[in-house]
């Protein structure tokens, strides 16, 4: 079955979620009055909108599903009593969704690889290993004999985005209630932009063969070589490996915390050693594999950056770490964070900025729900002093897909509750965060 592409449909869909969370709440009182008790009502109510959830948004795809991975990544900053519920829903809109049919597989392999494509393809699993938002993966034995994956892009997936977004962005004010302080809007649009990306199989395989050249003799982490494309399929190599999902889940603290140095490792050397952000951070794109590297899948949405790292990255964050607020205010305005007309004071500008840092001030940080949810909570609630410094700085354009590709990290690593030499990693990858050095006597 192909996915809904029309505004109508998609948007019809969407609407289904409070629609039926509604319909859903008044069956709950209608029990409550039948004499069933509240807590048990509340938790039937909240499986079922969760698995509603699950259903409406991994059948979308496109750019309904790409919201529910973004909010199962940020799910750690979130009140446990909300969230609990639904975090099953949301862990497997990360890892897999309802498949193509498998009629509409053959018809995609032969309208872009030709009407002999099992000639290049052998053995081919109609059974995807991985369905995601854009496209499902299924493994097959290319031409030469090498294990591949094969990346099918769902039909319709370029107008299924763009109607999920028209239809995302009215509802966005009423999305912002989940978190008050967050301008939604340059979000939505920050996010339209990289998902539209994700359908030019072009350009991702442009990105994932400049991350493979730059990651090619590292002993952590992998990148598999992009063997094929078309305008719809995308060909690489296969790598077998243990979902970063599973050791969310069951995975021992040596574990997570492996996992997460990687990830760290990745997501700060990246800019310096391919010019490039991988974009899209949820646990649905790393594996483990057997011989211990991070594996890294899904270059659809990647930041482009010619120039590297942004230097002033690093130097707020030293003049942080060092409490050194009048460095830290100058850097700010000089990259735009602090408009000329704007008065902050120096003092609250740095315990604002404290509460980023923090996992920089010590050589390990361990990186839990709770921090992520006290830190969601001093910068989101209009009466807290965070809160009023906060509103008083820009993003800047070119430092919003940094900003949040950074904190969709955090919060992987707080899925993980991982324990990460951060700091020591900053100062190796991250310019102009390495302290000066001393000159001796």
């Amino acid at each position: 079955m192909e996915i809904p592409s029309s505004s109508a449909a998609r948007a019809a869909r969407l609407a289904s979620l409070p629609i039926g969370y509604a319909g859903r709440a008044t069956l709950g009182l209608g029990r409550r009055l039948g004499g069933a008790p509240a807590e048990a009502v509340n938790a039937e109510v909240q499986r079922r909108t969760a698995e509603q959830l699950f259903k409406v948004l991994g059948q979308l795809k496109g750019g309904a599903m790409k919201m529910g991975q973004a909010l199962s990544v940020m799910e750690p900053a979130l009140p446990e009593e909300l969230i609990e519920p639904y975090r099953e829903a949301l862990v497997k809109l990360q890892e897999a969704a309802p498949p193509m049919a498998r009629a509409t597989i053959r018809r995609q392999l032969a309208r872009e690889l030709g009407p002999h494509w099992h000639t290049l393809l052998h053995d081919f699993d109609e059974t995807p290993a991985a369905a995601a938002s854009i496209g499902q993966v299924h493994r097959a034995r290319w031409k030469d004999g090498r294990q591949v994956a094969v990346k099918i892009q769902y039909p319709g997936a370029g107008e299924a985005l763009m109607a999920d977004f028209r239809q995302l962005s009215r509802l966005a004010r009423a999305m912002a209630v989940a978190a008050p302080g967050l301008d939604m809007e340059p979000l939505m649009d920050e996010l339209q932009e990289r998902v539209a990306e994700e359908v030019d199989y072009g350009l991702e395989s442009h990105a994932q063969q400049t991350f493979a050249r730059a990651f090619a003799a590292d002993p952590q982490i992998h990148i598999p070589r992009v063997l094929g494309r078309s305008k719809a399929v995308l060909v690489t190599e296969w790598v077998d490996g243990t979902p970063l999902s599973e050791i969310i889940r069951t995975g021992d603290q040596a574990e997570r915390n492996r996992a997460g140095e990687l990830l760290s490792v990745f997501h700060f050397s990246s800019p310096t050693r391919a010019r490039m952000l991988h974009a899209d951070p949820h646990p649905g794109n790393f594996r483990i594999a057997p011989d211990g590297r991070l594996v890294v899948f899904d270059f659809g949405a990647a930041a482009r950056l010619p120039d590297g790292p942004h230097l002033i990255v690093g130097q707020v964050a030293r003049a942080v770490v060092d409490g050194d607020s009048e460095a830290a205010e100058r850097a700010l305005r000089a990259g735009g964070f602090i408009k000329p007309d704007v008065d902050v004071n120096a003092e609250d500008l740095l315990d604002y900025l404290g509460l980023f840092v923090e996992p920089l001030r010590s050589e390990h940080f361990h990186f839990t729900r709770a921090w992520m949810r006290g830190l969601t909570v001093q910068v989101s609630d209009p009466r807290s002093p965070a809160n009023r410094v906060g509103m008083k700085l820009n993003m800047p354009p070119s430092y919003l897909l940094i900003h949040r590709v950074t904190l969709g990290s955090a919060g992987v690593l707080c899925q993980l509750e991982a324990d990460v030499a951060v700091r020591g990693i900053m100062e190796r990858w991250q310019p102009g965060f390495a302290p000066e050095p001393t000159i001796g006597p």
